[in-house]
């Protein structure tokens, strides 16, 4: 039990070291929040953690030298940066349009509309990162874990998840108690900032794609 408490502490800490780095999915919780409220955050997260249990099961299962590949990694860098550059164009397109009232004009607001568990898997796939950081230092981890059974797996999963889900429910939590004093006009430019991140990460993403198969 020790061991299982060690390893849940570690992954946690090492889970939450990565969560409060900038990224698209903290994009993603701070556009959904104010019109969701608080819990955006957990949902996101569900998605997420969801896509990542497959992940591990499938690392498990054999197939960390097909994630850690430089075709499958190129492969996302470009369809990601793709996904990531819709998004984010969207969201500047129905940025006018939306309202904290909950009444938008455009059903199809990007990643404002669409459901944060859905957004969470989006977001995830279109991360290069997410999938390199997976096959190396997830895996490394994993296979320390592994020693510890079915358990020592379980208790690395549940603290890893759980470092995303208490970060980003904090930042749901901030941001709709702000709520009440954040103006449509405020919220509008707010989801625009997001939306010209994502074109970054689209951008950059794509960059680090065709740069790969320059190689």
């Amino acid at each position: 039990m020790a061991a299982l408490g060690g390893i849940f502490i570690f992954s946690f800490m090492l889970g939450l070291s990565g969560a409060i780095m900038p990224g698209p999915m903290l994009v993603v919780v701070v556009g959904q929040t104010p019109r969701r409220g608080a819990i955006a955050g957990p949902a996101v997260v569900s998605g997420h953690g969801a896509l990542e249990s497959l992940l591990v099961a499938a690392v498990v299962l054999g197939l960390a030298d097909f994630f850690s590949s430089s075709a499958v990694l190129t492969t996302v860098a470009l369809a990601g940066g793709a996904l990531l550059l819709y998004m984010g164009v969207d969201m500047l397109r129905s940025a006018g349009k939306l309202s904290l009232e909950g009444e938008t004009a455009s059903p199809a607001g990007g990643t404002v509309n669409v459901h944060p568990f859905w957004a969470g898997i989006l977001t995830s796939l279109a991360n290069p990162y997410w999938t390199l950081w997976w096959a190396t230092i997830g895996l490394g981890y994993m296979l320390i874990a592994r020693k510890s059974g079915p358990g020592g797996l379980t208790a690395f999963l549940a603290g890893h998840i759980l470092a995303d889900l208490v970060w980003y429910s904090a930042v749901s939590v901030l941001i709709a108690r702000g709520k009440h004093w954040i103006s449509d006009s405020l919220y509008r430019g707010l989801i625009r900032g997001c939306a010209v991140i994502l074109v970054f990460f689209a951008f950059y993403f794509g960059w680090y794609g065709f740069k790969s198969l320059a190689a």
